[in-house]
């Protein structure tokens, strides 16, 4: 059914009203043209499009969530992902931040420990024209997707008890990952760069995000 003029006048308003509100507070040009390139209304459950522009995360199902725009812009510039990067992301969700990553860099590989996302994700993605994002179901016994390691940077949308040694074994020398370390509740959003013997650490403020659930992460419930 096709949406009522007037509804698609208020989410255009409600879509520059939250361009603008970004563009004020992260001045990173490149994640902000992302992020105007990406429909975030195709990403949230029919009933929540309304509310698809707040500056608030959304829930998506299975008790995991869209996450908050500004955070979204916040992450995506601090890994300042290149033309040519190849990407992984830990946590699909609803492929939203897939999309961004997608816009910004060569290729994403994203991982999903929920079948019923990935695969609604996926067929978003590709519906969209995203070909150069795959996305692979979560392995029981491993963190994120070593098949295609080293990555140029890192992207975690869920929160870890520390900085996962697997992740860092992934990343590339001179890489990034942001990712936020903390309590199941409240988090420290780390951007990590991996040197030639480790890494350094940088704080980027406090956040919250869903638990990471299994290796590297908490225990599943």
């Amino acid at each position: 059914m096709e949406e009522p003029e007037g509804s698609r006048s208020r989410s255009s308003f409600a879509r520059l009203h939250m361009l603008s509100s970004l563009a004020r507070e992260v001045r990173h040009v490149r994640t902000i043209r992302a992020i105007m390139k990406v429909p975030r209304e195709e990403f949230v459950q029919p009933d929540l499009r309304p509310n698809a522009y707040s500056d608030t995360p959304l829930l998506i199902g299975r008790g995991q969530t869209i996450s908050q725009p500004l955070m979204v812009a916040i992450m995506t510039a601090a890994l300042d992902p290149q033309p040519e990067d190849r990407l992984l992301e830990i946590g699909t969700g609803s492929g939203y931040q897939a999309a961004i990553l997608g816009e910004l860099a060569a290729h994403v590989d994203t991982v999903e420990r929920f079948p019923e996302l990935a695969g609604t994700s996926a067929a978003r993605l590709t519906a969209l024209g995203y070909h150069n994002i795959e996305i692979h179901i979560a392995q029981p016994d491993a963190l994120g997707w070593p098949e295609g390691a080293p990555y140029n940077g890192i992207m975690v949308t869920a929160g870890a008890p520390s900085v996962p040694d697997a992740l860092i074994a992934q990343l590339a020398v001179g890489g990034h990952m942001v990712i936020p370390v903390g309590g199941q509740e409240e988090q420290q959003l780390f951007l990590i760069t991996k040197t030639e013997d480790g890494y350094i650490s940088e704080e980027r403020g406090l956040c919250r995000f869903v638990p990471l659930r299994g290796p590297g992460g908490w225990p599943d419930d």
